[in-house]
């Protein structure tokens, strides 16, 4: 071998003194190798920067070394959800040092999101799928094991399955916020929730109507597809009814922002007249004015865990059902003891309401620049 080359599966069975099929073997972690030897090898590997071909390892085991995950929603609302980047990253940590490649897809639920299964799986470009955004009935379950291939789900399925899932509490970190809220002295709280037909927004809805009913307080729901857009409108329903709530929980943070912008628009001041929590704790709510209340969940720990579940499950171990640490309520500015009376009249209303200009190209005045992440914030709690 010259300097310069790059070295070869020949060139560690050289050096390490054994066939070019133990090293094979080792690297690819069949069995057959003692464990010394393969402790060699792949040091040997390791010294020389040896890298084996993704296509070479593909050709010689028969895998893709690859895994799928195919997203049903628009990619609209994914490129503005702050999970999914979050959750990726989380999977590229796991991927990146153990030589998988992700393959990512969005495809409209139903006949086109079964499609791009079954063409990842007829074409070998994948070992195993996640399965994200859970769904009653989820047809994707009976879909995949068909298909004969490894996955794991993010949360428990409501039909028999035979996949390892990978699940936080959800409900969980509803009831922190519902709580908190009532032990400021709320009586009154929405939720604005997401669709039915999505398991963890069932349970967020669940959580929030026993949540309530644990605390005697008045509760209302309004559903969303959630998106900023439908949190907009859901949050302009509720301040507009003739005795609006003094608190929102919403169920992700991008509808908890949309609703703070529609309350401001109206001459609300969160938390004095309404206070908002928000879900998933993005980093831009520790930088919003005020600074967004909301409940934390790991994401990016979150995709390393599935990530794990999956090479494990297409290295043959048993489905297990994994939980993973509660959420937490990252208390902030938004919220506040009620000013307002339950039940009364509100004396706001969207100031373009009486008009029939376009929002979407309405003149407003220009935004006032925050100064900053509320007192005592320097940012995001890491805590």
């Amino acid at each position: 071998m010259t300097n310069d080359a790059r070295p070869t599966i020949a060139d560690v069975a050289r050096r390490a003194g054994v066939s070019k099929g133990l090293v094979s073997f080792a690297l690819n972690g069949r069995a057959g190798v003692a464990p010394d030897t393969r402790e060699r090898i792949l040091s040997v590997a390791a010294d020389m920067g040896f890298s084996p071909s993704l296509r070479a390892r593909s050709l010689s085991t028969g895998r893709a070394f690859a895994c799928g995950l195919v997203i049903g929603r628009s990619p609209d609302v994914i490129a503005a959800d702050p999970f999914f980047p979050s959750f990726i990253a989380g999977v590229e940590d796991e991927f990146s040092v153990s030589g998988q490649v992700l393959v990512l897809a969005a495809a409209t639920p139903g006949r086109q999101e079964d499609d791009t299964y079954r063409g990842l799986v007829a074409d070998r470009r994948v070992d195993g799928v996640i399965l994200s955004d859970l769904r009653a009935d989820d047809a994707r379950i009976p879909l995949v094991a068909d298909l004969g291939i490894a996955a794991v789900t993010l949360g428990v399925p409501d039909v028999d399955s035979p996949f390892t899932s990978v699940s936080v509490d959800d409900g969980a970190g509803i009831r922190l916020a519902v709580d908190h809220l009532a032990d400021l002295g709320h009586t009154d709280i929405a939720h604005v929730a997401g669709p039915v037909g999505m398991l963890h927004g069932r349970s967020r809805t669940d959580a929030f109507e026993r949540a309530a009913e644990a605390r005697g307080i008045r509760s209302r729901v309004v559903r969303t597809d959630f998106s900023a857009a439908d949190g907009a409108r859901a949050t302009d329903a509720l301040l507009d009814a003739d005795a609006p709530p003094t608190a929102i929980v919403y169920s992700n943070d991008n509808m908890a922002i949309a609703g703070l912008g529609r309350a401001q628009r109206r001459g609300l001041v969160v938390p004095r007249d309404l206070s908002i929590t928000g879900f998933d704790d993005a980093e831009i709510g520790g930088y919003l004015f005020p600074a967004l209340t909301s409940v934390a969940t790991d994401a990016r720990g979150w995709g390393a865990a599935a990530a794990r579940s999956l090479l494990a499950a297409i290295a043959g171990a048993p489905a297990e059902a994994r939980m993973l640490p509660d959420p937490r309520l990252i208390v902030r500015a938004s919220t506040a003891p009620p000013t307002r009376d339950p039940g009364a009249a509100s004396t706001t209303r969207d100031p373009a309401a009486a008009t029939t200009r376009d929002p979407a190209t309405a003149s407003t005045a220009p935004p006032t620049r925050a100064p900053g992440p509320a007192a005592g914030a320097s940012g995001p709690p890491t805590a």
